[in-house]
């Protein structure tokens, strides 16, 4: 036992000598190139195995970045310029499609000799394709990606907006203009996803700026109405309306599709793709690292907006959805209707005026739109635009819920104060103030669903 215990120690002392050197030479030959790293299976080999060891700290590194932290780095620039412009003029085109309504209500009742519940039908179609579409479309940008939903919707609208100028009879008007509330609703869409690519800090300012474009094509379409329906008739204004949906159509090449919506769907090198050229764009760098996010295995589905963690939110935002919906697209039609039959209480009536209420016993009110009646929707629609500035101070000082809250309350308060009998300036002051208040919550209820939902995502 004692000779095989020497033996034993023998061998270890030898093996100790072996690998002492063995130590040194190992480290000559690494330091022959910084660049190569140490093998770790001592085979001497330590140019391979550093380049291995190089593609492991390159291709495998453990510092990650989400889409939205590259978003925040790559801050604002000539992409956030160029997007905000194209998308922007989207709203253009969709106040065109909304505001139309309001427009061509008094020729339509003249043309087809309709009572008032058939006007009111063609607007309830509207928006009844919308509400359909809308859910619709929410789901196919979260299954198939925001740019595919936004830009079909917009060749949607467009092509049955052409079509409503030729339509025959009244069921035909109120067939098309639905499926074009269907369209609208897919463009819609768009507003997430220019969301998604602003950064946080820039929100609260650039997205009420968009209001800017609403109230353009709402002036748009009333200035059409002034000057081609007296001419030409309102369905050479449709068709003049068209115009700058064509055009938009090809400058959809220079919008992406939504980083976040690829990174969800599981395409991470589309998205990184995406954000190199946006950080090109805007001359600026990626953070360190790669891009990494858990892929969403539930896009699209309603029970995450049921589920017990997000309920709550869902219904409030619904609501608020509803509220900001109705007192809106209330206002904006209910105020074409009131001029359109003078259903006001005015204290300086004019002749137009009375001729109306004189008329109003008859089969049909085949009364347009006069001067005035154009001049008070252009007014109005300035208040689109008039308080944005307030809108950005109350939005970064009291924050999304308090201003919807403030806001809706204002709303409530100006309504009650139509009732008032008052001068034709005092309306059209009042509606002034209302199209701002109303405006201003559109903008706040966007803005938060937006940041909410795309937690989702």
């Amino acid at each position: 036992m004692g000779d095989v215990m020497k033996t034993q120690l023998v061998s270890a002392i030898q093996l100790q000598e072996v690998e002492l050197q063995e130590k040194p030479a190992d480290k000559q030959q690494g330091s022959k190139d910084p660049h190569d790293g140490v093998s770790g299976d001592g085979d001497g080999d330590g140019g391979d195995d550093g380049d291995e060891d190089d593609e492991d700290d390159d291709g495998f590194s453990t510092e990650t970045f989400s889409v939205e932290e590259a978003v925040e780095t790559i801050g604002f620039g000539r992409f956030h310029i160029l997007l905000f412009l194209i998308m922007g003029s989207t709203n253009i085109v969709e106040a065109m499609e909304i505001m139309l309504l309001a427009v061509v209500s008094p020729e339509i009742r003249c043309e087809w000799h309709l009572q008032d519940w058939q006007v009111a039908l063609v607007s309830m179609m509207v928006f009844l394709g919308f509400m359909v579409c809308g859910v619709l479309s929410g789901y196919l940008a979260d299954r198939y990606g925001r740019w595919k939903v936004v830009f079909g919707g917009f060749v949607w609208s467009a092509y049955f907006s052409l079509l409503t100028s030729f339509a025959p009879s009244y069921g035909w008007f109120i067939f098309l203009r639905s499926m074009v509330g269907c369209g609208v609703a897919g463009v819609s869409q768009g507003f997430v996803l220019k969301t998604e690519f602003i950064p946080a800090r820039y929100r609260p300012v650039l997205l009420p700026l968009a209001t800017i474009f609403w109230m353009l094509g709402s002036m748009l379409i009333i200035i059409l109405g002034m000057l081609v329906v007296p001419t030409l008739g309102w369905r050479w204004m449709i068709r003049l309306s068209v115009t700058p949906s064509i055009i938009l159509i090809f400058l959809f090449k220079f919008i992406p599709e939504s980083a976040r919506y690829d990174v969800s769907a599981g395409n991470v090198s589309a998205a990184l793709e995406t954000l190199q050229r946006i950080a090109k764009m805007n001359r600026a760098s990626l953070p360190p690292g790669r891009l990494e996010e858990p892929m969403v295995q539930q896009r699209g589905s309603w029970r995450i907006l049921l589920g017990s963690s997000f309920r709550t939110t869902s219904l409030l935002l619904w609501f608020s959805w509803f509220v900001a919906s109705f007192t809106y697209y209330g206002l904006v039609l209910s105020s074409s209707e009131l001029l359109e039959k003078n259903l006001l209480c005015v204290t300086d009536p004019d002749r137009d005026h009375l001729v109306k209420h004189q008329n109003q016993d008859g089969l049909c009110h085949c009364i347009s739109f006069q001067l005035r009646d154009y001049q008070t929707l252009l007014i109005s629609c300035l208040g689109e635009v008039a308080l944005v500035p307030l809108n950005i101070c109350l939005l970064n000082v009291l924050g999304r819920k308090m201003c919807m809250t403030l806001l809706q309350l204002g709303a409530a308060i100006a309504f009650m104060l139509l009732n008032i009998c008052t001068t034709m300036f005092g309306f059209t002051a009042l509606l002034f103030l209302l199209r701002s208040l109303v405006s201003m919550n559109f903008n706040v209820v966007y803005i938060y669903t937006a940041e909410v939902c795309t937690r989702l995502v």
